[in-house]
């Protein structure tokens, strides 16, 4: 952002140890799980709390950022004419791109819930249908937020209302991207049959983490998108 001097390798670099770092890690939990049976219901009882405080960390992190767009857009700042949002900025519509997505993701909610019931139940193509209906539901989101940014007349360096608006939605949009390579993940594991009905906790913590998704993205829409714009 600053153009530093090989900046942007720097971050490739850090961003494909990253990756690296991820694959393996989630290599030797499939060994474990799968292949050496050392995953007892003292390590899953584990595991999912070890998700929980996960996920509380991600919604202390939106709620950062959430407090900051409340406290500039409540009280805004006589340097940016006590209006909100800041003068000359064009805040995008309301029930265009943002309640399309809304709708996406509420759906594609829908979606990994079927994708779990149906593997509770025994029905493997069930919950591959399921998974694959969410994660082209979320390219889909994917998209229509990208035609969303190329549309805005404003960009993150405009002001308070431009930083707090592409911190948070560019956040969960990260979020989001993740949580379809997590529900990629799942669909090949579930095609190299790694899941039973007794057995499916990685699909069960990426069920949660795009649960999560969904409800940030219903907070950033009720907030940003539709009391933000009153």
């Amino acid at each position: 952002m600053h153009r530093i001097n090989f900046g942007f390798l720097i971050l490739l670099i850090g961003f494909l140890i990253l990756l690296i770092c991820a694959f393996f890690w989630f290599n030797e939990i499939i060994q474990e799980a799968v292949y050496e049976g050392a995953h007892t219901k003292v390590v899953k009882w584990g595991l999912k709390n070890g998700f929980y405080l996960f996920l509380t960390s991600e919604v202390m992190l939106f709620f950062g950022f959430f407090w900051a767009f409340f406290h500039s857009s409540i009280c805004p700042a006589i340097e940016i004419g006590s209006h909100w949002p800041s003068y000359g900025i064009i805040a995008i519509k309301t029930w265009q791109y943002p309640f399309y997505n809304t709708a996406i993701l509420i759906i594609s909610g829908f979606a990994v819930t079927w994708a779990h019931q149906a593997m509770a139940l025994g029905s493997f193509r069930g919950s591959l249908d399921g998974i694959l209906t969410s994660i082209c539901l979320g390219l889909l989101f994917i998209v229509l937020q990208a035609i969303e940014y190329y549309e805005a007349d404003y960009s993150i360096i405009d002001g308070i209302y431009g930083s707090a608006f592409y911190m948070l939605t560019g956040l969960h949009g990260m979020h989001v991207i993740i949580g379809i390579l997590f529900l990629i993940i799942c669909c090949f594991r579930l095609l190299q049959n790694h899941f039973t009905t007794q057995h499916y906790l990685g699909l069960i913590f990426a069920i949660w983490y795009w649960h999560s998704v969904d409800i940030i993205w219903i907070m950033v829409f009720l907030s940003v998108y539709f009391w933000g714009n009153w």
